[in-house]
This record gives C-alpha cells, sequence and structure tokens, in this order.
C-alpha cells in the first residue's frame, strides 16, 4: 500500500503530465505538420532548435525556463502583471514537463505526417476541398495513430522529467514534488527503502506501459499506410 505523500507525488506526477501533454498537442501537431509538409531556409535549424531539449542536460533547460519565466524573466515579468507565476508552481512543472517531452511528440507526428501520401491530400483539394477541411478529413485521420502514439511518449516523458522540473519548479511538497522527485526524496531519506522501492516499481511500470502502447499504435500506423498502398 502507498502512504498518503506516496499517492500524493503520484496523483501530481499524472496531473503534471497530462496537462503537459495537453498544451503540446496542437502546437505540436503545427510544428510536426511544418517541418513535413515545407520547405524553407533555415529549416535545419528549427529542427535543430526544436529537438535541442533531447541533447542538452536537463538542468540547463530548467535555468533557462527561470531565466525566461521568473519574474524578471523576458517573459516572466508579463505574466506577473497579469499574476501568472510559473516557477516554483505545479504549473510551472507542467511547463518544464511540456517542453521535455515536445521534442519526442513532434518526431512521432512528422514521422505519421511524412508516411501520408501527399497525393491523397492533392485529391481532397481538387475535388474542391478547401486547406482546413482537407486537414480535418484527410490529414488528421490519416496521421492519428502517430498523434497518438506522439501523445503517449510525450506523457511517459512527461512523467519521467527530473532534472528542469527541480531546477525551474523546485522540490515543494504537495506543489510541485512529482514522482521522480519523491523518490529522489526517499533514496536521500534513512529508513525510507521500501517506500523507494515502491515508486520505482510504479515508475518503470508506467514507462512499459506507455512504451508498449507507443509501439501498438505505431504498428498500427504503419499497418494502416501498408494496406492503403497495396
Amino acid at each position: 500500500m502507498l502512504s498518503a505523500l506516496e499517492w500524493e507525488a503520484l496523483s501530481l506526477s499524472l496531473k503534471v503530465a497530462c496537462v503537459a501533454v495537453g498544451v503540446s498537442l496542437i502546437p505540436g501537431f503545427a510544428a510536426a505538420w511544418w517541418l513535413a509538409r515545407r520547405d524553407f531556409r533555415g529549416k535545419a535549424l528549427v529542427d535543430g532548435l526544436l529537438h535541442l531539449p533531447l541533447v542538452l542536460p536537463p538542468v540547463v533547460v530548467g535555468y533557462l525556463l527561470l531565466i525566461t519565466f521568473g519574474r524578471n524573466g523576458a517573459i516572466g515579468q508579463w505574466l506577473a502583471k497579469i499574476d501568472i507565476v510559473l516557477p516554483f508552481t505545479w504549473q510551472g512543472a507542467a511547463v518544464a514537463a511540456a517542453v521535455m517531452a515536445f521534442p519526442l511528440m513532434v518526431r512521432a507526428m512528422r514521422l505519421s505526417l511524412e508516411a501520408i501520401d501527399p497525393g491523397l491530400e492533392a485529391a481532397a483539394r481538387t475535388l474542391g476541398a478547401n486547406p482546413l477541411r482537407v486537414l480535418l478529413t484527410v490529414t488528421l485521420p490519416l496521421s492519428l495513430p502517430g498523434i497518438l502514439a506522439g501523445g503517449t511518449l510525450a506523457f511517459a516523458r512527461a512523467l519521467s522529467e527530473f532534472g528542469a522540473t527541480i531546477t525551474f519548479a523546485a522540490n515543494i511538497p504537495g506543489e510541485t514534488r512529482t514522482l521522480p522527485l519523491a523518490l529522489y526524496t526517499l533514496i536521500q531519506t534513512p529508513g525510507q527503502e521500501n517506500a523507494a522501492a515502491r515508486l520505482c516499481a510504479i515508475a518503470v511500470v508506467i514507462a512499459m506501459i506507455s512504451l508498449l502502447a507507443s509501439e501498438w499504435l505505431a504498428r498500427r500506423a504503419r499497418m494502416r499506410m501498408e494496406g492503403r498502398d497495396a
């Protein structure tokens, strides 16, 4: 049985991960569509910037978020005027998780979009469909498995985020102490080995379920494309 503090960390992690994925879906799909369907000068640079959180140390990402969204930051000072404060709040933890998970989401969605035959979209336009209708009736349905796979991967990544979260949102019990932070705290607390093992097992199970779900969705997408090509 999990203790009240452990349940608190687990529920907070699920909330942070769900919010992180929710706020990233539309921007993630827009970025993936832009990279998959448009050729422009500096595309490689934009692609590199979008994937930068994958290769940067998470603490660096958290520090950049802190100096950007802090009260004296370029964006944070404007948010503070309308009483929006992100550092050291669970909303800030969601932002950190979203930033770290964004590249995985975009990559999965982009691969799904690139697998769609552009001729199908061109045929819809030839029949008189406007760009919005083509997007809603052709592009989105065909790329849905990739969107779901990207969202699942992003959820798993957001759930396991540690470095950027502890730097940007700190490790505040009941506010920003997510599952990885709670596990980190228990490891440093004498006599809490069993609790740490329980949280570790939960993290492994959730991660495996997310990866298996993502692989299943990606496989369905490939089968769907292969069946349509045949």
